[in-house]
């Protein structure tokens, strides 16, 4: 039982490939952007670059943006509450607790992470809205900069350029008393056109103290010049969630919160509010063969979050705006029988961070801690695509970027609640680097071979060194600093292979990282703080599949990861060889969608994650792990005109699980858990106006 999950993704690999020969199927090119920053073709690219399209999103049976993105090879996915993605975080090769910070999120091709450590917020763009994902694996900082170190995930978005004009309605309802109500439009002439898209969204959740409400609208105007394309984005969200906590596990005194009460909270008072808002500016020019892209963006994001601890409440209000300026130039050019694509730009990056601690929402106004931060990046890069021959294509490309962040922290002794200290004001200056040197080899018309060696980096957020000192016993209080720590830095390397295209192909890739000084944010040991850890290495197996049987399309992607300690020590103990927390060994997707008729379709998805440690056991000493789970989705679809019906279900079969726990660092018998829903379920009806 031990290898089934490599066994059956092996078999799926085998059924794709049987039917190929006898199934040929034109699909035109794809396009992608991220590799490069400018539009070019999917084939030939030296990075392991997967695209899920509008119509993978419409079949899935996931009804989440990081659902959709863990059924891909080296991708997983970890969530508290099961209520619309809501404090869900997307790891991609094994970054654990650390996954947020090392895997980059673009939304067309603008930065969603933010210097502090809160989630992206994943539900405030619907489904409907995305035209493509495309993800980029292995170090990527050479193109985009700080914590592309795992890898690169785009979203984008739908162009009313070229779509038919339309109106839609869709009306959802689902379990825990799901309500979701979606509209979009879109205008289009020759030249122009606007594209318009509003959701809501409540639930009661499945838990005690779960319910979620979430709004956004989001647009896209464009206008085609002379030279090229204006594009005008923007949108914003408010999103209200109640947080149930986790469940407890103590075996000392019979205490198993999640056999006797996993639906149930231990703090209904805790809760977090999110509104933000962005906009962007991005201008093409092409002069005869060369292009030149400027792209201006502003981002808004206001949180406010309470925490009741047992009658020590917490309350935090903060306030983060970011700009930036990031002009890039394409420059074709030939030396000899070379033909060379260069790529020339600078990222310009401004961010700005204020925070609010309080005991209450009401005394605010009169804060106990006032905290401040600057953060300023510049990146200059360049990278060269050289054709060697027609079947060769090598990858050349360096980055330097500077980074500075100036913080302050103001304590007010008179607050109401006040019990603390004032961090002292601290700055650091801490350039770095990143490389990447790539190869794609096209064996014949069916085969192709790919490698990369890349550098990457990453800064520190402010919530990673802003932190609590050790407890001062005089004064009963923790002592707050900043504590400034290194730039993290990765070099990766990559193989692989692709076969096919169109519905039947394979590819299969080996990677292995060494991560140095690895961002460790510690709030679970005393007197501590953060820290950058000791050596790691990280290395693996992804493999995918893609064939179609008769009326069947069938999927397979499997991830085999291991993540280790090479060197060092962690309270006193030896790390050498220890597994990182959270990172699962095994996992396999297998997906398969019946078109029934030209109407109708059914998707199944099909979903192991092998057992991993629990966070806060980088030593491995504690016996419990997460478990393995195994979970199975369907999705029904039927178009009646311009009605489209669809029923969802998802955990077909209830499995208990969770994707999260916390070991207690003084109790080897204790943990926290966060258990997610058992078996729900969706409709939707969805009519368009053409």
């Amino acid at each position: 039982m031990r290898h089934t999950p490599l066994a059956l993704a092996l078999g799926v690999v085998c059924i794709a490939s049987a039917r190929a020969e006898s199934l040929p199927e034109y699909v035109g090119e794809t396009i992608v952007v991220t590799p490069t920053r400018f539009p070019q073709a999917l084939s030939g690219q030296t990075t392991n670059t997967t695209v899920i399209t509008r119509q993978d999103i419409a079949n899935s049976p996931q009804t989440t943006l990081p659902g959709i993105l863990a059924e891909q090879a080296g991708i997983g996915m970890r969530d508290l509450y099961g209520n619309n993605a809501a404090r869900s975080t997307v790891d991609m090769r094994g970054f654990g607790a650390a996954a947020g910070q090392n895997t980059l999120i673009l939304l067309d091709g603008r930065r969603l992470n933010d210097i502090d450590l809160s989630e992206v917020d994943w539900s405030a763009l619907p489904l409907s809205a995305i035209e493509r994902i495309e993800i980029v694996r292995g170090g990527s900082s050479v193109l985009h900069g700080s914590g592309a170190v795992a890898g690169v995930i785009n979203i984008i978005t739908r162009s009313p350029l070229g779509l038919p004009n339309q109106v839609s309605g869709k009306v959802q309802a689902g379990s825990f008393n799901t309500q979701d109500y979606q509209v979009s439009g879109n205008y289009s002439g020759e030249t122009g056109g606007i594209r318009l898209a509003a959701d809501h969204y409540r639930s009661d959740g499945w838990r005690d103290n779960n319910e979620s409400t979430q709004s956004s609208l989001n647009g896209d105007a464009r206008f085609r010049h002379d030279l090229g394309e204006l594009v005008f984005k923007f949108g914003g969200s408010t999103q209200d969630v109640r947080l149930p906590g986790p469940r407890t596990v103590d075996s000392s005194i019979g205490l198993n919160q999640l056999a006797t009460d996993p639906q149930g909270t231990n703090t209904p008072l805790d809760w977090s509010k999110l509104k933000g808002y962005q906009a962007g500016l991005s201008n093409r020019f092409e002069f005869g063969r060369n292009e030149l892209m400027l792209d201006l963006d502003y981002r808004n994001k206001q949180q406010q979050s309470y925490f009741d601890f047992g009658g020590f409440p917490d309350y935090r209000d903060a306030d983060l705006d970011m700009w930036s300026f990031s002009p890039r130039l394409l420059l074709p050019f030939e030396t000899g029988d070379i033909a060379h694509k260069l790529i020339l730009g600078v990222d310009f990056q401004w961010w700005d961070y204020a925070l609010r601690t309080s005991n209450v929402e009401a005394n605010i106004g009169t804060p106990i801690n006032r905290v401040t931060a600057d953060q300023n990046t510049a990146g200059l890069y360049a990278r060269d695509e050289m054709q060697l021959d027609p079947a060769t294509r090598l990858t050349l490309g360096a980055r330097y970027e500077w980074f500075e962040i100036k913080a302050a922290d103001q304590y007010y002794a008179t607050a109401p609640g006040a019990s603390g200290s004032a961090a002292l004001p601290g700055s650091q200056d801490a350039p770095q680097y990143a490389l990447e040197l790539g190869i794609n080899h096209r064996l014949n018309s069916q085969h192709a071979l790919f490698a990369r060696l890349a550098r990457s980096f990453r800064f520190a957020t402010v919530d990673e060194i802003y932190e609590s000192g050790p407890f001062d016993f005089i004064t009963s209080t923790s002592l707050r600093e900043f504590q400034f720590l290194k730039p993290q830095t990765s070099q990766d390397a990559q193989v692989g292979w692709e076969w096919g295209g169109g519905s039947d192909r394979l590819r299969a890739a080996a990677y292995y990282m060494k991560v140095e000084d690895e961002i460790h944010l510690d709030v679970y040991s005393n007197g501590i703080g953060n820290t950058n850890l000791p050596p790691l290495q990280r290395y693996g197996l992804e493999l995918e599949a893609h064939g179609r049987v008769s009326a069947v399309d069938l999927s397979a992607a499997y991830t085999l990861a291991y993540a280790q300690f090479t060197d060092g020590t962690l309270n006193g103990i030896e790390l050498d060889g220890k597994d990182v927390p959270l990172v699962p060994r095994n996992k396999l997707s297998l997906g398969a969608m019946w078109h029934i008729d030209e109407q109708t379709r059914l998707s199944a998805d099909a979903s192991y994650v092998g057992s991993q440690l629990m966070d806060n056991d980088e030593t491995n000493r504690f016996a419990q792990k997460i478990p393995a789970y195994t979970l199975v989705d369907l999705k029904l679809a039927h178009q009646v005109g311009n009605w489209q019906l669809t029923a969802t279900f998802n955990n077909l079969f209830d499995q208990d699980y969770y994707t999260y726990a916390v070991h207690s660092s003084f109790n080897a018998d204790r943990f926290n858990a966060y258990p997610l829903p058992g078996r729900n379920g969706w409709v939707s009806v969805e009519y368009m106006f053409k």
